[in-house]
């Protein structure tokens, strides 16, 4: 059964080593349990529904309650707090696009705002109520998670855009295929959330992000059905799929996609290599790109995630591991790279890592992250039970930026807790990376505290003052989390007066109503 409160399934847990217990001590103070609302007590704070009866829509309250948040900060505080302010009125489970098409005409007729629910794996606030007086039907579509269609030929499978990235890739796996998207919430992420998201996998370098693998697919709309043709390429005027791509549920609900996939690779490995510095490593993976090696995936940790990562993993070598990189001059400042490659290309890939001063170390280190890849997120549950609550933030810059922001968007982090009296242990990764730029992911953990408000408040200094550092170097807000409401205040300034017009125009063409997921993406 899936956690109502935190992050994936209730039987399976990540454990915390001793001694990265007591690493997180040294870097952030003193911590101490504390106790969480439970499920029952949370329950009795659900209001009546607003929403008369339908066959497709749920309003006991217990189902409003689970697809009530999503997985920010704010949702984890609210839901484990038991300060949900807002809730569905109901939750309704289509199986089919004429249940789609049902439903959105049942709300208008009801008054009711319409939230489309994938995976509730956003960390940005996009399945959340917004309040008000109308009532509100969260349109989840798990049960919409077929494999409508293959064309081996073409190469492009159609799905029911509620399929969930396991078993999206075990419909393709039995075919022999993949579609090799690959985030971090795979275990419950969908691929219509990846779509409206403009989402990207770990392994994009090679498969591509979900903008260049969506080929086209049905969105189902207040006023009514939006057709997107596939085609290899066209120059009929302006691509339709590119308003449907990061439009987060404000046009309608995408029902079907097709997407491009590909024959599931016979062989895939991961690699290690260490550097002495920050700058040897963003060289070399700036260079690997460049010269057109062929790599799935690029993760470049800073020193600081190097050796939390390190302490975290709990593995026995760790303390020989960092004795004998010391001794071969590999000290403080080192820096991991890991790097996935789908063909016989290592050694390649390891040469040029030498050439910057790396340090090859083999799949040891590649295949610990590979397992733990999609167990990694069960963490944040067991470090919020000792009292630890981690954030992440990402973005994406040119080349010529990198340097500069990898070491801002942390040191803004750790200012904010600090004129707050609270140590951050915050680190930053390099998670995708471009012929033109990267993509640079920060996480930072904090202890929790025993007021939510005083929590909260903490949480927002610091994401803000990160936020502005972003937009400050010439960052994106979102290179892979959408907007939602949490990054909303900043899209503005990156698309500027006429850009927002262009976009609120979208959304009053498909909704002239306003009733799909409003504050979401813009007001």
């Amino acid at each position: 059964m899936k956690r109502w409160n935190g992050w994936g399934n209730v039987a399976t847990d990540y454990p915390l080593p001793a001694p990265a217990e007591a690493y997180l001590v040294e870097k952030l103070g003193g911590l101490s349990a504390l106790p969480d609302a439970g499920l029952a007590e949370v329950v009795q704070s659900v209001p009546e529904s607003r929403l008369p009866m339908h066959r497709l829509v749920q309003t006991d309250p217990e189902t409003r309650l689970r697809h009530a948040r999503g997985q920010s900060l704010p949702d984890w505080v609210a839901l484990r707090s038991g300060r949900v302010e807002a809730f569905p009125d109901g939750v309704a489970f289509p199986e089919s696009e004429s249940d789609v098409a049902e439903l959105l005409g049942y709300a208008k007729n009801a008054g009711a705002r319409v939230i489309p629910y994938g995976g509730g794996t956003s960390v940005v606030g996009h399945i959340n109520p917004a309040g008000g007086d109308s009532p509100v039907l969260t349109l989840s579509m798990e049960r919409m998670n077929r494999l409508l269609a293959l064309d081996e030929t073409s190469r492009l499978a159609t799905f029911e855009a509620g399929v969930a990235g396991p078993r999206l890739e075990s419909q393709l796996n039995e075919r022999g295929y993949t579609l090799g998207h690959f985030p971090q919430s795979f275990e419950y992420s969908t691929l219509g959330g990846w779509i409206v998201t403009r989402s990207s996998g770990q392994q994009s370098l090679r498969y591509g992000r979900i903008e260049g693998l969506f080929a086209g697919g049905r969105v189902e709309t207040p006023r009514g059905r939006l057709e997107l043709p596939v085609f290899p390429a066209s120059a009929a005027g302006p691509d339709l799929r590119e308003m449907v791509l990061g439009s987060e549920g404000r046009l309608g609900v995408v029902t079907q996609a097709t997407v491009r996939v590909r024959p599931r690779p016979k062989t895939e490995s991961f690699h290690g290599v260490f550097f002495r510095s920050w700058e040897q490593g963003t060289a070399a993976v700036r260079s690997i790109l460049q010269n057109n090696l062929p790599v799935s995936m690029l993760r470049l940790s800073n020193p600081q995630e190097t050796d939390t990562t390190l302490v975290l993993s709990g593995k026995g070598w760790v303390d020989a591991a960092k004795r004998g990189l010391g001794l071969v001059g590999y000290g403080e400042a080192r820096c991991l790279l890991i790097f996935g490659v789908t063909e016989a290309s290592a050694g390649a890939v390891a040469a040029m890592c030498r050439k910057f001063g790396g340090l090859v170390v083999g799949t040891v280190v590649g295949h610990a992250w590979q397992k733990s890849r999609f167990l990694s997120p069960y963490l944040r549950n067991t470090l919020w039970e000792r009292g630890v609550a981690i954030d992440t933030l990402e973005t994406a810059l040119p080349w010529s930026r990198v340097e500069a922001a990898s070491a801002a968007i942390p040191a803004a982090i750790v200012e904010a807790s600090q004129a707050r009296g609270e140590q951050v242990l915050a680190f930053a990764h390099l998670s995708h990376i471009y012929r033109d730029g990267a993509s640079l992911y920060t996480t930072y953990l904090f202890r929790r505290g025993a007021d939510p408000d005083e929590l909260l408040e903490r949480w927002g200094a610091m994401k803000a003052a990160a936020s502005r550092v972003i937009q400050t170097h010439g960052g994106t807000i979102s290179h892979q989390h959408g907007i939602g409401t949490d990054h909303a205040p900043y899209l503005p300034n990156e698309k500027g007066p006429l850009g927002m017009d262009a976009i609120r125009a979208v959304c009053q063409t498909f909704d002239p109503d306003g009733m799909m997921n409003p504050g979401k993406l813009v007001s």
